[in-house]
């Protein structure tokens, strides 16, 4: 096979643009928030799952470090009063000191 094309190598072009395989309007690195925040962050949290049919669960979670869960009907009903009674009194929803120290 004499006199056959030699192919030539392509100059490297630039990356630009989102990478191959991701949807357009998909954010594919950490940026920060466009949006401004109001001052206010989630300080407890409250999860409850309670599937149909199911042994319903929870988990009550705070900044403080408060971390309990419940399951079956009754603890989690008592969960949810405790939850609501601590979000009262945690010293970080309470003073102006635990909320800018979180």
């Amino acid at each position: 096979m004499s006199g056959g094309k030699v192919a030539e190598l392509a100059s490297p072009t630039p990356a630009v643009g989102d990478p191959k395989g991701v949807a357009e309007g998909v954010r594919t690195g950490l940026s920060t928030d466009p949006q401004p925040g109001d001052g206010r962050y989630i300080v407890a949290v409250l999860h409850i799952s309670a599937p149909r049919g199911a042994t319903p669960t929870a988990t009550s979670t705070c900044l403080c470090g408060r971390d309990r869960s419940a399951v079956g009907n009754r603890q989690v009903l008592a969960l949810i009063t405790d939850h609501e009674d601590h979000r009262a009194n945690c010293p970080f929803r309470a003073s102006p000191e635990g909320r800018t120290a979180a």
